[in-house]
């Protein structure tokens, strides 16, 4: 279930039908213009929503890593040990459909080029991991497979940022409305219909990764929050 929490902000501007002349009001972060305009009398106003979820899908970057004195061999130990970090990973309650192999590489590794020391072979996972409360009971099983498991980070998301962003623009279109009304109500006229909506400035929440230093450190992964922000343009009427 998401959960959400908001703040929000915006900035007016106001024209109404006068005689002629025209007038700036400083309100801080706030600005309001009135426009002498006879023919038309509008309010227009920019909301701003910002909601905040915590994530709820985690992005495991694994994989293994070997050295041998033969490139066959190399390659060899590295598709068996991905076999069995694959296994670890199903076993812990990974989807099959939610792990990939992002990496194959196999080359030589030198003392003294061109002296042939080795070959280095790895092999890269990721596993999407849907339910964020097994995250460490997920990286502890990849752990566990041996030591050419390589830990390369990890990274959170929202896995319905629509939703999230839906719920932005509820946010920031009632912020609209509300300061219409105020503007509406300090120039001694009624707010009519709405004339326009603009939306601009989305922010769509961000995956938020963390280096392999921090996963192997902490005890529990935390995917703190992520943040979704909108602003919306909306022209009133006023009669």
């Amino acid at each position: 279930m998401i959960k959400l929490s908001h703040t929000v902000a915006a900035a007016a501007f106001v024209t109404v039908g006068m005689f002629g002349g025209a007038a700036f009001a400083d309100s801080g972060s706030d600005v309001a213009r009135v426009v002498v305009n006879e023919s038309r009398s509008q309010v227009t106003v920019v909301g701003e929503g910002s909601l905040s979820s915590p994530p709820d899908v985690m992005r495991l970057n694994t994989g293994v890593e070997v050295r041998r004195a033969s490139a066959s061999q190399a390659f060899a130990d590295a598709r068996d040990a991905a076999a069995r970090l694959t296994k670890a990973l199903l076993k812990a309650g990974v989807d099959a459909k939610d792990l990939r192999t992002n990496e194959l590489s196999l080359g030589p590794e030198y003392d003294t080029y061109p002296k042939v020391s080795g070959y280095r072979a790895a092999q890269g996972v990721e596993a999407v991991v849907r339910n964020v409360e097994s995250a460490d009971r997920v990286i502890e099983a990849a752990v566990a497979v041996g030591e050419e498991v390589r830990l390369n980070g990890v990274s959170f998301e929202v896995s319905d940022s629509r939703k999230l962003l839906r719920a932005a623009r509820e946010v920031a279109f009632k912020d609209a409305r509300s300061r219409a009304e105020q503007y509406a109500k300090l120039s001694g006229r009624e707010l009519g219909q709405v004339v326009t909506i603009t939306e601009e400035n989305v922010t769509p929440p961000r995956p938020v990764a963390y280096g392999a230093g921090l996963v192997a450190e902490k005890a529990s992964i935390s995917p703190g929050q992520q943040t979704v922000s909108v602003s919306v343009r909306v022209v009133y009427g006023l009669g």
